[in-house]
C-alpha cells in the first residue's frame, strides 16, 4: 500500500489520540470530514490501522513487575513451535511475544503485580509448556521509554 503525505498525517494523529473525532483529524491533516473518514476507512480496512484501545498504566494497575524473558526450546522444541506459541499468548501476564532468530528463540514481556506472582508463572506455566529447554529473566528496574507510536515523520522522507 503506497501512503500520500496526508495518509501518513492522519496515521502520526491517531497513533497519538485514537479518539480524535473526524472533524478534529480532518482539520488537522487539511481534508473535509468526508474525505478524510474514507481515508481513514481505507487504512482500517487495508489492515494498517489494527485497531483503536485505550492505553492503560500498568502501575496505576499494580502491575508494578515488567519482565524480559529469553526462552530457549529444545532442539526438537521447533516442533512443537506451534503449540508452544499457542499456549505462550494465551497467558495473561504475557504482553508481547517475539520469535527470535539467534540463540534464543523467545522474548517475552511479562508483567505481574509482585517478584512472586512472576516466580509462580514461571514455575506453574511457562516452565511447564513442553518444549522449553531454558527460561532467563531480566527484570526491568526503570522504564526510560516506552512508546506505541511508530516514526511517521521518518516514512515521510
Amino acid at each position: 500500500m503506497k501512503f500520500d503525505r496526508i495518509d501518513l498525517d492522519i496515521l502520526d494523529a491517531l497513533q497519538k489520540d485514537g479518539t480524535l473525532s473526524t472533524t478534529d483529524l480532518a482539520a488537522q491533516v487539511g481534508l473535509s470530514q468526508s474525505p478524510c473518514w474514507r481515508r481513514v476507512r481505507l487504512l482500517e480496512e487495508g489492515g494498517v490501522i489494527k485497531r483503536r484501545v485505550a492505553l492503560l498504566s500498568r502501575e496505576q494497575l499494580g502491575l508494578e513487575v515488567l519482565v524480559f524473558v529469553h526462552v530457549k526450546l529444545t532442539s526438537n522444541g521447533w516442533q512443537t513451535l506451534p503449540r508452544f506459541k499457542q499456549r505462550v499468548v494465551s497467558f495473561p501476564e504475557v504482553i508481547q511475544c517475539f520469535v527470535l532468530m539467534g540463540d534464543i528463540d523467545f522474548i517475552l514481556l511479562v508483567a505481574t503485580r509482585t517478584i512472586d506472582e512472576y516466580n509462580t508463572f514461571v514455575q506453574k506455566k511457562l516452565a511447564q509448556v513442553p518444549g522449553v529447554h531454558s527460561i532467563d529473566s531480566r527484570i526491568v528496574l526503570e522504564e526510560t521509554k516506552n512508546t506505541t507510536e511508530l516514526p511517521i515523520r521518518e516514512l515521510r522522507g
